[in-house]
């Protein structure tokens, strides 16, 4: 099977959108949804990956610390929200798992990010930009990639909302859940050519 290498905006407006239609679990604290997270994405063997940070729209301002990590896996999103969890022991053990593969775009500045809070080794990590290249396909952004390998439009509405809001609207978990599955899914139908 061969891909194209680019696709026009207009091509992408005419794909069927993206829904995500497993369960979407918002992770705040060690308790119970933590343990039953871990345990669930210790399990994987690919998960997808994805970060948000609360974007800052002043000049020479400080960058805003990462405030979500979306770690995904066929029918399961798990949001953690980093700055009251922090990035614990057992989370650092599903991203330094070099047989748990976490597939993200542009993985190095997630990476970079989640260090902030805890410094972890990275291993395991696969970047859809270095992959889809391998096929031929020159475009690097996940809307791009999605509706090249999947045929699908992934929605960007939600992309500069507020991620440190004390409370995450329906519109921004279900963003956050699409962003890091699909990326899962491309790994999947790209290994599987």
């Amino acid at each position: 099977m061969s891909f194209l290498p680019h696709i026009a905006t207009e091509q992408i407006e005419q794909l069927p959108l993206a829904d995500f239609k497993g369960d979407i679990i918002v992770v705040e604290n060690l308790g119970k949804e933590y343990r039953q997270a871990v345990d669930t994405l210790r399990s994987e063997k690919v998960i997808g990956f994805d970060t948000e940070t609360k974007p800052c729209f002043v000049a020479r301002a400080p960058k805003n610390r990462m405030a979500l990590l979306q770690l995904s896996t066929e029918n399961k999103a798990f949001i953690f929200r980093l700055q009251p969890l922090g990035l614990p022991e057992e989370l650092r053990s599903i991203l330094e798992n070099p047989a748990i593969i976490k597939v993200g775009a542009a993985v190095k500045d997630d990476i970079n990010g989640l260090n902030t809070y805890s410094m972890f080794e990275a291993r395991g990590f696969a970047d859809l930009q270095t992959l889809a290249e391998k096929f031929g396909i020159e475009e690097k952004s996940v809307r791009k990639m999605s509706a090249i390998i999947l045929g699908i439009r992934v929605s960007k509405s939600q992309q500069l909302s507020n991620w440190e809001s004390s409370r995450l609207s329906e519109a921004q978990l279900k963003y956050a859940a699409i962003d890091a599955w699909v990326c899962r899914q491309m790994y999947v139908k790209l290994m599987s050519i």
